[in-house]
C-alpha cells in the first residue's frame, strides 16, 4: 500500500513527475491546497472555476488515477492555488488509510439504499400537495372557500369543513335525519359553525360580494317603480271608469235637454246630483251584518264554498252523528232565508278543500286527508266519483278552460291532473320544482284574448312560494317559479278578471305581522325569440294584519260591489279575531267585520241582486251585505 500513488485532481489534467525527482529516486515534496491561505490569487479562482462536486464513490472511480509507482511515495498536487504545505509520509498514510476505508464503505452499499429516500420523499411531497388542495376546497361543490359572503368556511360538530351555503342547504334538505356529509353522524342547523382559520387559502371575493349588493340595490330599484307602475295603472282605471260614466250622465242629460220644450229644471239638476252622490255612496260603501248561523255545535268547522245554482253555501265540519255517521261532510245554508238545512257525509277525514265549476251542475269537487278526491251531486246528495291520490290532499280546483279536468294537490308538493272521464287514476303527475311541501292552495286562472297575461294554467301554492303551471295544451304544462318569499307563503288566491293574486305570508322574524301581497300576474317575451315567453308576477300592494298565524286562513280578492274598476281583499285577523276588508286600489283599510273565533275562510257571493259576503269560524258562520 505504501507503493501506491493516488492523484486527485479537481478538474485539473494531471502532470507527470519531474525527471529529477524520479532519477534521484528522492521523495518529492508533496503539495496540498490550502483553503484558509490568504495568498490566494481571486482572478485565477474566478477564471477556474472548480467542477460542481459529486458522490465520494462516483467521484473517486471516474478520477481513475490509482496506480503503483514502485518505492516512490504518494503524491498529490492541486493545481490552481499559490499557496502550498509540506507535510510527512506517515501523515499521508494515514489520510490514505482514512481515504481508501470510506471508499469500502460506499461501495458495499447498495444504490438503491440512495435512491429510494429520495423517490419516497417525493411521493411524499405529492401526497402532501394533494391533500393541501383537498383541505381548500368544499367536499360538497368543490369550490374553494371565502373568507367572507355565504360562501365562508363551516364546520360541523363531528369537525369536517365545508362551504356555509352548502352544508346549509344539506341539512334543510334532509330535514330532521339530517347527516354529515362525510362520516354520517347526526347533524341539525345549530351545529353548523362559521370558522376563522389561521392558514386558509381563500378567494377574495370582495368584489364580487359587492357586485351582488349592487345588483340587489338595482333589483329593488326596479321592483319599487315597477310597484309605483302598477299603482298608477290601477288609479288610472279606477279614474277612467268614473270618468266614463261621468261622460255618459253628461250624454243623457244633453239629449233631455235637447228634446223640444224641455228646459233644464230644478228637478234635472237635483236627479243629477242625486246620481252624483249615489255613485260616491256607492263607492264609499260598507257590509252590514246580516245573520249568524251555527253550523256546528262541537266545532271542526275548515272550509267554506258557494253553490250558484241552489244559492247556498256549503261549510265542511264533522259529522254531527259520530257514531251513526262518522267521518267528515258539509253543511248546507240556504242564502235565500238564511239558515242550515241539510248534511251530507262525503269523506271519512278532515276536508281541506271545496270547489265549483262553470257548468252549473251542481257538482262539488271536495279534497280530504283521507287521501281522495270526490265528486258529489249535490242535487241528489251523493258521491258519484272518488279518485284513490295515494297521498293526503291538502287542495283542490277545477279547470276553468276545460270542465273534464280536476287537480289535486298533495302532501308530497305534487299535483295530479285527472279527467272526469276516466275514472280510473289520474292522467298526469306535476312534480315539484322545489321542495316537497304541501299544497295549501290550487287557483286556476283562464285563458284571456286581451291581456297582458292572455295565457291560462294552474297557481300553486306552497309554504316555500308558488308555480305557475301554463297549460300549453289539453296535457301539457309549462312551469314557471314565482318570485315569492320562501318559508312563510300560507296561501294564494286569484280574481280572473283583473289578473291579479293574493298572496298571504305568515309572520316571521323580518316581518312580525300577518301580511297579505296583492301581486299582479304578467307575461314578457325573451331576448332569444326562440325561447318561450316568462310568466311572473310583481306586488302592487301590501296589507298588514294581525302578529298571530296559527291556522292557514284562506282569503279572498274579489271586484268591489260599488262598481267596475275597484277590487276588495279581505283577511282574517287571528289577534282581534275579525274580518279586515282593504280597498286594493288606495290600499286603505274599510272596515273590520268582528266574530267570536278566528277566521278561517272567506266567500263572497250575489244573490237577489245583492252582494254578500260569509266568513266561516269553527263553529259560526257570519254573514253579511253590502249597503
Amino acid at each position: 500500500m505504501e507503493a501506491m500513488e493516488v492523484d486527485l485532481q479537481l478538474g485539473v489534467p494531471r502532470r507527470e513527475p519531474e525527471p529529477d525527482a524520479m532519477a534521484g529516486n528522492v521523495e518529492p515534496p508533496i503539495i496540498i491546497p490550502d483553503p484558509g491561505s490568504e495568498t490566494e490569487v481571486e482572478d485565477e479562482a474566478d477564471a477556474a472555476p472548480l467542477d460542481p462536486p459529486r458522490l465520494p464513490t462516483t467521484w473517486a472511480f471516474s478520477q481513475n488515477r490509482i496506480r503503483v509507482e514502485g518505492q516512490v511515495g504518494p503524491r498529490i498536487r492541486m493545481e490552481g492555488h499559490i499557496g502550498h504545505r509540506v507535510t510527512t509520509a506517515a501523515v499521508l498514510r494515514q489520510r490514505r488509510a482514512s481515504f481508501c476505508s470510506t471508499i469500502g464503505m460506499l461501495s458495499r452499499s447498495p444504490f438503491k439504499s440512495v435512491t429510494a429516500p429520495v423517490a419516497t420523499s417525493g411521493a411524499a411531497l405529492q401526497s402532501s400537495q394533494g391533500d393541501e388542495g383537498e383541505g381548500e376546497t368544499c367536499s360538497i361543490c368543490f369550490e374553494p372557500w371565502t373568507t367572507s359572503g355565504e360562501h365562508r368556511l363551516a364546520t360541523l360538530r363531528c369537525g369536517h369543513l365545508f362551504g356555509y351555503t352548502c352544508i346549509s342547504r344539506w341539512v334543510k334538505g334532509q330535514g330532521q335525519g339530517a347527516k354529515c356529509p362525510q362520516c354520517n353522524k347526526k347533524a341539525k342547523r345549530s351545529d353548523i359553525v362559521l370558522l376563522y382559520a389561521r392558514k386558509l387559502r381563500a378567494l377574495d371575493n370582495t368584489e364580487q360580494e359587492n357586485m351582488k349588493r349592487s345588483l340587489e340595490q338595482e333589483q329593488s330599484m326596479r321592483r319599487n317603480a315597477e310597484l309605483e307602475s302598477a299603482q298608477c295603472r290601477l288609479q288610472l282605471q279606477v279614474m277612467t271608469d268614473e270618468c266614463g260614466k261621468l261622460r255618459k250622465q253628461i250624454q243623457e242629460l244633453k239629449t233631455l235637454m235637447a228634446q223640444p220644450g224641455c228646459r233644464p229644471s230644478k228637478n234635472s239638476v237635483a236627479s243629477l246630483s242625486g246620481l252624483s252622490q249615489r255613485q260616491d255612496s256607492t263607492q264609499a260603501g260598507h257590509y252590514v251584518f246580516s245573520k249568524a248561523v251555527l253550523v256546528s255545535q262541537a266545532g271542526g268547522c275548515r272550509v267554506l264554498s258557494y253553490c250558484e245554482p241552489l244559492s247556498c253555501l256549503l261549510a265542511s265540519h264533522p259529522s254531527p252523528h259520530t257514531t251513526l255517521v262518522p267521518g267528515y261532510g258539509v253543511k248546507k245554508v240556504s242564502t235565500v232565508n238564511l239558515k242550515a238545512c241539510q248534511y251530507v257525509p262525503i269523506h271519512v277525514k278532515q276536508i281541506r278543500g271545496l270547489a265549483f265549476n262553470r257548468q252549473a251542475d251542481s257538482l262539488l269537487l271536495s279534497a280530504a286527508l283521507d287521501n281522495t278526491i270526490k265528486l258529489t251531486s249535490l242535487m241528489t246528495n251523493t258521491v258519484v266519483q272518488t279518485y284513490n291520490t295515494g297521498k293526503p290532499v291538502w287542495s283542490c280546483c277545477w279547470c276553468l278552460d276545460n270542465n273534464n279536468y280536476v287537480y289535486a294537490g298533495l302532501s308530497n308538493g305534487s299535483v295530479l291532473v285527472y279527467d272526469t272521464r276516466d275514472t280510473s287514476t289520474y292522467v298526469q303527475e306535476l312534480q315539484p320544482l322545489r321542495s316537497r311541501c304541501p299544497v295549501a292552495s290550487l287557483s286556476y286562472v283562464p285563458r284571456a284574448s286581451s291581456s297582458s297575461f292572455p295565457c291560462g294554467g294552474l297557481i300553486a301554492g306552497s309554504l316555500e312560494g308558488g308555480c305557475f303551471w301554463e297549460q300549453v295544451d289539453g296535457t301539457t304544462y309549462r312551469p314557471h317559479i314565482l318570485p315569492l318569499e320562501t318559508g312563510g307563503c300560507t296561501d294564494i288566491q286569484v280574481e280572473p278578471e283583473s289578473r291579479h293574486c293574493l298572496v298571504t305570508y305568515r309572520p316571521g322574524r323580518s316581518n312580525p305581522s300577518l301580511r297579505c301581497v296583492l301581486m299582479e300576474l304578467n307575461r314578457t317575451l325573451q331576448q332569444d325569440a326562440a325561447q318561450e315567453p316568462l310568466c311572473s308576477c310583481y306586488p302592487v300592494q301590501t296589507f298588514s294584519a294581525g302578529s298571530s298565524c296559527k291556522v292557514l286562513t284562506k282569503n279572498a280578492v274579489f271586484r268591489s260591489p260599488a262598481g267596475e274598476g275597484s277590487t276588495l281583499v279581505c283577511a282574517g285577523d287571528e289577534s282581534t279575531n275579525s274580518t279586515m276588508v282593504w280597498d286594493a286600489g288606495s290600499g286603505s283599510l274599510i272596515q273590520k267585520l268582528p266574530a267570536d273565533l278566528p277566521v278561517l275562510d272567506i266567500c263572497p257571493f250575489e244573490v237577489n241582486q245583492g252582494s254578500y259576503l260569509a266568513s266561516l269560524t269553527e263553529k259560526m258562520l257570519k254573514i253579511y251585505k253590502w249597503e
